[in-house]
């Protein structure tokens, strides 16, 4: 397919289909509505389904429904929606039900504002629901990106019967940029979803149970035991960073999504100064990249930049540096992006007073 001129939230729902995706189920919110709009276009001219539920609440429960049957399945939301659905995403982890959930972020708390955030990082990270589980959170920085992890985010999840959260944001999902979108050749559940419902006869009678509920504890404790056994394999596996510059750096910059535009920006600009500033741009939320963090001697300081009152990726840039290394902060929050100019000033403030 040759490259066309696309919005975010379009090309994301495009390659979702085009990844094999034929189950939407979603609840309209701001700024993702064009992903159901787009889907409830093209998946019946396929042969797939859109449904548009009552509440983000009833979407996630059908999700989990759509996901027991082993099709690829999809829902969407943004920040507020994603709350709404914190309880169902614990009962997908603990079904290893393989689904994607992508979250168009908006400002926070509350009902915000439509504008682009970060502050779903600890929702997305630390888990929107309860109890002892993980999901895979893949973050892009372009629109080729997003179509391409999207993509990644379908085979990933049945791959390890997990759910797995695309995390953009408002300024990727209103945003225009040429993208290509392969098509992938999928196969039908039933050739490779032995623990799937709804494919009895094909397995010749044999029936398949999916648990969601263990009230003994030895039996929830060895439940939740494999469940860790997975996530570690996923930890070691599936971890993702751009490493932009670094390799004779003395300042690097932290940054994920719309925010690295920035960074990369200002990076370059800083080098034409002649000052080595380099940056890593985590692709995997989580599994955090640490095993990208491994930084030359010449590193003296580190900056998290991002678009987050609170610093969520701070604590994964200390635990990933294992507070080696100081780590100043750069953010602005409530729908406002750190600008350039004050990524190049807080660079060049930090590198006057580490000399």
């Amino acid at each position: 397919m040759a490259k066309v001129l696309m919005k975010g939230t379009e090309a994301i729902a495009e390659a979702a289909i085009q990844a094999g995706c034929r189950y939407f189920y979603g609840y309209p919110i701001t700024p993702q509505n064009e992903i159901p709009e787009h889907m409830s276009t093209r998946l019946p001219q396929i042969g797939g389904v859109y449904l548009q539920s009552e509440s983000e609440v009833a979407s996630i429960n059908m999700l989990m429904g759509g996901a027991a049957t082993g099709y690829r399945v999809m829902t969407t939301s943004s920040s507020p929606g994603i709350s709404l659905m914190a309880e169902g995403m614990s009962y997908l982890a603990m079904g290893e039900l393989p689904c994607v959930i992508v979250n168009i972020s908006r400002a926070g708390p509350g009902l915000g504002g439509i504008l682009p955030a970060q502050g779903d990082y600890f929702q997305a990270t630390r888990n929107a629901g309860h109890g002892d589980y993980r999901i895979l959170v893949l973050a892009p920085d372009t629109l080729q990106e997003a179509v391409d992890l999207v993509q990644d985010a379908f085979d990933l999840s049945q791959k390890y019967r997990t759910p797995v959260m695309l995390l953009a944001d408002g300024f990727m999902g209103q945003m225009m940029e040429a993208v290509e979108i392969q098509e992938r050749t999928i196969e039908e559940p039933k050739a490779n979803a032995e623990w799937a419902l709804g494919w009895r006869k094909e397995r010749g009678g044999k029936r398949a149970v999916i648990y969601n509920l263990k009230l003994a504890p030895n039996d929830l404790e060895q439940r939740v035991g494999e469940l860790q056994k997975k996530y570690e394999v996923i930890r070691q596996n599936e971890q993702r960073c751009e490493r932009y510059r670094v390799d004779d750096a003395e300042l690097v910059a932290v940054a994920y999504g719309t925010t690295s535009r920035m960074v990369r920006t200002a990076v370059d600009q800083l080098r034409e100064e002649g000052l080595k500033v380099g940056m890593l741009r985590p692709i995997s939320l989580w599994p955090y990249p640490v095993k990208h963090f491994s930084l030359p001697s010449s590193v003296r300081a580190l900056l998290d930049v991002e678009m987050s009152s609170e610093f969520q990726m701070l604590e994964d840039v200390k635990l990933a540096t294992e507070c080696r290394l100081p780590v100043a902060t750069c953010a602005r929050w409530g729908g406002n992006a750190p600008s350039v100019s004050e990524i190049e000033n807080k660079c060049r403030d930090l590198l006057n007073s580490s000399r």
